[in-house]
């Protein structure tokens, strides 16, 4: 980690919440390439150190262990971050909970500690940096949605409601801070982030760079990332839903 006189006074900040291998290594990666000071967090050490020890060899980075589903503690890491690198001038929340179960199965205790991860956290780490940003005014909040907040399947219930919660909240986020020279958006990765394919981590960090670089107001508030000639119905290989499903249309 850095130390407060380490830092400087003009290379902005990107602290990313959720970091593990894949998609969120290479917008760390993208962030730093951008001359981006780059905050990570995540629930355990062992990847979050290996990253901010490769990136700090081009650019500054600080990690903080927090797990995304213990509010407190996830505003405690932001705050720490700051005093160690200064306040953010991007945060992009990418925890989520993948657990297969059906409504009809999905115990009510097991539905409220996943919320908590996919939405609380989210709207911890907005309340905490907004404020900064909006008197600064300038700023981006971006979050990691997904193909389920468009389309549920029974089979991923507890995720597909809280992709839809994160997705309002997204939404009302951005009717609140655009005033205030603040972008919020949400990118529904609709697809299996692998490399070398359609939704390779580097094209959709890309995205993400975007988005921050020259966002386009209220046609930037959603992202559904799903190239020409992939498959709708990921979620979905066996098609056992396909009568009952109408998906997604809104593709770049």
């Amino acid at each position: 980690m850095i130390t407060p006189e380490q830092q400087g006074d003009d290379m902005p900040n990107c602290f990313i919440v959720g970091v593990g291998p894949g998609l969120s290594d290479a917008m760390a990666r993208r962030f730093a390439a951008g001359g981006y000071a780059v905050g990570l967090v995540a629930r355990g050490a062992s990847h979050i150190r290996s990253l901010a020890e490769e990136l700090s060899q081009d650019a500054r980075s600080a990690w903080l262990c927090a797990d995304a589903g213990d509010a407190e503690a996830l505003v405690g890491a932001l705050s720490d971050l700051e005093d160690r690198i200064g306040p953010p001038d991007v945060l992009i929340y990418n925890p989520s909970v993948m657990r297969a179960e059906g409504p009809l199965n999905l115990p009510i205790p097991t539905l409220r500690n996943e919320f908590e991860v996919n939405v609380i956290g989210a709207l911890a780490c907005a309340q905490h940096v907004a404020p900064g940003m909006k008197s600064r005014g300038r700023g981006t909040i971006l979050f990691t949605g997904g193909g389920l907040a468009l389309e549920p399947y029974p089979e991923w219930t507890s995720l597909a409601l809280g992709k839809a919660a994160l997705r309002s909240l997204s939404f009302s986020l951005f009717k609140d801070l655009a005033p205030h020279g603040v972008h919020v958006a949400v990118i529904a990765v609709c697809g299996i982030v692998e490399p070398g394919g359609p939704f390779d981590p580097g094209v959709v960090a890309e995205e993400y760079w975007r988005l921050t670089t020259a966002p386009e107001g209220l046609n930037d508030r959603e992202i559904i990332f799903q190239p020409q000639g992939t498959d709708p119905f990921y979620n979905d290989p066996e098609r056992r839903h396909e009568q009952t499903t109408v998906p997604p249309r809104d593709v770049p």
